[in-house]
Order: C-alpha cells, then sequence, then structure tokens
C-alpha cells in the first residue's frame, strides 16, 4: 500500500455525523445523556436517587476506550496485547496489587487475536465515543449503589435497565413524541448543546462537490434528528451538499450485515417506508448496507471498484467495520488529538444562557483522566527493574490498525489543498505516523 493518503484520489467522500460533522459542546451534552438515563433509572427502575447528583469531580471517570464487564461491573482499560492495564469495579480503581490477583499478565477473556476486537457481545459492553462515555459513569456508580445497598453484591444484572433507558431516550419514535429528556432539551436549545459548522468546513465540503467528489452522510440517528442537527451546524440548504443521505443505519451492522438482513427503505415524512431490492438513484433512505450501496456508487462513478474514504469518531461503529467489511479508507475523529487546549472562549456559553444542568458541569471528555491516564499509552511496573515501561493501549493499536490517518477534527484539514498528501497509518512505520498533525507521546501525552 501507498505511503500517502491524499482525498484527491477518491471518489466517494463518506462522513459519519455525530462527533464528525456535527461536534458537540461536551461539558453540556454530557450532562444532559446522563441526566437522561440517570432519571428513567431513578424515576421508572427505582433506583438511588444519589444517581442524581453528580459533582464535577466525578467525569473524571470517563475516558475512551474502557470496557464494562456486564457481570462483574467491572472497567477495564486494556493495552495493545490484550492485557489488562487498570480496572475498576464500579468507580473504585483497583490497586496494583488485586489488578495483579484478578488479572495477572494473562489476555483478557474477551480479547480476540485475529483481529484484535474483542468477542462475545452481550458479556460486556465497549465505551468508544462520546455518546457512550456520561453511561460508563452512570453504570459505574450503579455498580457502587449496589454494592453498598447489598453489602458487596459480586455480580450484577441492571444491563437490561440500561438498555429499557437507551429505549425510552433514543427509539425511532422519541424525538417525534418528544420523548424522554435528551430529544426535548436538544429541540428547546440547540445552540448549547451543538456548535455551528465553521465556514472553512463549510467551504471545504463544497470544494469537493465542485471536484467531482460524491458525498455520502451516513449516521445511525433517526431522520428528524438527523435534520435538526445538520440544519443547525451546516444551513438549511445542507442536503445540496450531499449525494445520498443515509439515517438510521444501524452501524457497524450497515457494514457487516448482508443486504437481505439490512434492506434499505424510502422515507416519507421522517417514517420508513416500503423496502427497496436494490438502491437505483441518490437520495435521501434510512438503513441499508454497504453492499447496495456500493453498487449503486460503481453505476454514479462508472468505476468498477470507486475509492471510497469515509470519516467517522467511533473505533466500533466506524473505523473499523467500514474497513474490515467494506475495505474503505478511513479518517478518525478523535478530539482527544485536541491535548489540553479544550475549546477556544468564544465557543463558551455566556453565563445567562447556561440552563438548569449547571450543576452538573462535566469536564470536556476528551481530556486527560487522572484515574485512567492516557487514552494513547499507559505504564506498566517491571517486574525486574524499579523503572515503569511504557506500552501503547488497545485503544491506540486499534487506531493505528485500521485507520487510514487520525485527525483531532475536519476543521484541522479543511484549509489543506486537497491533494494533500497525509502520511498513512501503516506496519512499517511508527505507530504515530498516521496522526495529524504528527503527534509524540511523552509520558502519556500527546505533544
Amino acid at each position: 500500500m501507498a505511503q500517502h493518503f491524499s482525498l484527491a484520489a477518491c471518489d466517494v467522500v463518506g462522513f459519519d455525523l455525530d462527533h464528525t460533522l456535527c461536534r458537540y459542546n461536551l461539558p453540556e451534552s454530557a450532562p444532559l445523556i446522563y441526566n437522561s438515563f440517570a432519571q428513567f433509572l431513578v424515576k421508572e427502575k427505582g433506583y438511588d436517587k444519589e444517581l442524581l447528583t453528580v459533582t464535577p469531580e466525578d467525569w473524571d471517570f470517563c475516558c475512551k476506550g474502557l470496557a464494562l464487564d456486564l457481570e462483574d461491573g467491572t472497567f477495564i482499560k486494556l493495552a495493545d496485547d490484550g492485557t489488562v492495564l487498570r480496572a475498576s469495579r464500579g468507580t473504585k480503581m483497583m490497586p496494583p496489587d488485586m489488578l495483579a490477583k484478578e488479572y495477572g499478565t494473562k489476555e483478557w477473556k474477551y480479547f480476540v487475536s485475529d483481529t484484535g476486537m474483542p468477542s462475545q457481545p452481550g458479556k460486556y459492553y465497549f465505551y468508544d465515543n462520546y455518546f457512550d462515555l456520561p453511561g460508563a459513569l452512570l453504570c459505574a456508580r450503579v455498580v457502587d449503589s449496589l454494592t453498598k445497598q447489598n453489602s458487596g453484591q459480586k455480580t450484577f444484572d441492571f444491563w437490561k435497565d440500561i438498555v429499557a433507558g437507551i429505549q425510552h431516550n433514543f427509539k425511532m419514535s422519541a424525538f417525534k413524541e418528544n420523548c424522554g429528556l435528551y430529544f426535548p432539551e436538544i429541540k428547546r436549545d440547540p445552540g448549547k448543546y451543538l456548535y455551528s459548522c465553521p465556514e472553512s468546513v463549510r467551504k471545504w465540503l463544497q470544494q469537493l462537490k465542485n471536484a467531482g467528489k460524491i458525498l455520502l452522510l451516513i449516521t445511525s440517528s433517526h431522520s428528524d434528528y438527523c435534520r435538526l442537527l445538520c440544519e443547525y451546524t451546516l444551513g438549511k440548504d445542507f442536503a445540496d451538499l450531499f449525494d445520498i443521505v443515509i439515517t438510521n443505519a444501524l452501524k457497524p451492522g450497515f457494514f457487516s450485515h448482508s443486504p437481505r438482513q439490512r434492506p434499505f427503505h424510502t422515507l416519507k415524512d421522517d417514517e420508513e417506508q416500503e423496502a427497496l431490492p436494490s438502491l437505483e438513484k441518490p437520495g435521501w433512505y434510512s438503513q441499508g448496507n454497504a453492499a447496495h450501496l456500493y453498487q449503486l456508487l460503481k453505476k454514479m462513478t462508472g468505476k468498477p471498484q470507486p475509492k471510497v474514504v469515509y470519516f467517522g469518531d467511533s473505533m466500533h461503529s466506524d473505523i473499523f467495520p467500514a474497513s474490515h467489511y467494506s475495505n474503505w479508507e478511513t479518517v478518525l475523529i478523535l478530539e482527544e488529538l485536541r491535548g489540553e487546549e479544550g475549546e477556544k472562549p468564544e465557543q463558551l456559553e455566556p453565563l445567562e444562557k447556561r440552563g438548569k444542568y449547571e450543576g452538573l458541569k462535566a469536564k470536556p471528555l476528551n481530556t486527560l483522566s487522572k484515574k485512567w491516564g492516557s487514552f494513547f499509552i499507559d505504564s506498566i511496573a517491571e517486574r525486574e527493574s524499579t523503572e515503569d515501561s511504557l506500552v501503547y493501549t488497545w485503544s491506540s493499536n486499534k487506531i493505528s490498525t485500521y485507520s487510514t490517518i487520525a485527525i483531532p477534527s475536519i476543521e484541522a484539514i479543511a484549509e489543506l489543498p486537497l491533494d494533500y498528501k497525509f502520511t498513512r497509518f501503516s506496519s512499517n512505520s511508527s505507530k504515530t505516523a498516521g496522526y495529524y498533525p504528527l503527534v509524540h507521546y511523552t509520558n502519556g501525552l500527546i505533544k
């Protein structure tokens, strides 16, 4: 494979929506998501009211790349070889001696070496995007609460209630029916939770279109919510930018499932209509599969193997399946690359606009966790040495394996020429080679 990647060489450019084209104000959106689930658990399922109270310090627990063992309530952080670097039961971090006793130096029980992706879904949940992270904090606090109430409870069955909370707040009809807490609040004040798209990005999208690229939007958000996000972030004429819009894509199944399992549907007033035997023309659709989409892209480009690149923020839903199943180029949006830069002052809400969730204020979730350390790299104690050894995390290994490049935001590359040559991740080069801007790790921090 070529050492460099260029957008100019791509025929099709696809995008995820949430946390990719649409950036969220994380210190505001995270408490909203947390509260959406916490209120459901307390009011509908009888959980302890203490779940509703969150301190600013609690948010330090949130870190992408954690896995939750659904049976024993343990959160773990994996090294790239599948061994456990850090762990907590609920929010309580395991000391080194307990960690060694529980996990030793063997691979985690659900780790699979061939793809490096965990197996046996239903036994664990992996947290890899900003919609998920507030749920990680909530689940950890649920474990704390149940352990306290039931004198050291060892196994748990709360996950079914979390799934019920997801269904209540995010089912397909929730936006239209104003169910739950999340959608009504976003509709009430989108500017509190969303950033409008920078003009440089809008111009860049138009530049891609003018260069003859086919533009795709593939999101697991439902049609009505997608429309709200796009109108706020990109403008009322956003649909003119995209040749094909696919909502309720149900990723990663969009890439991994067969056309028979996941056909496309047309939409009328944001409601799904009949299933389609194939995809014949550009337009706005729901659900679907990558195989039928690729057949349409062949027709539209007139090429037997059009080259597709897909931008997304989730390794599980976007990057791994698009690369592994569809052999697309992938660009990972990784806000952790912003380091400690934080938000620009002009992006912060004025005091008079801050609402009732101010008491639950979260830190920016893309900053370093004191409990979990760096998303990219961590240290382990060497048995025969007094010094610690730095190792790459499972998350950083997946980035260099399945991403073509990784960037902090689309804005970071929007003013580059389309023929700019990015150094791609490669097994023959440094694990940091595909990051743009190029990064270096020092004691787990990005420099």
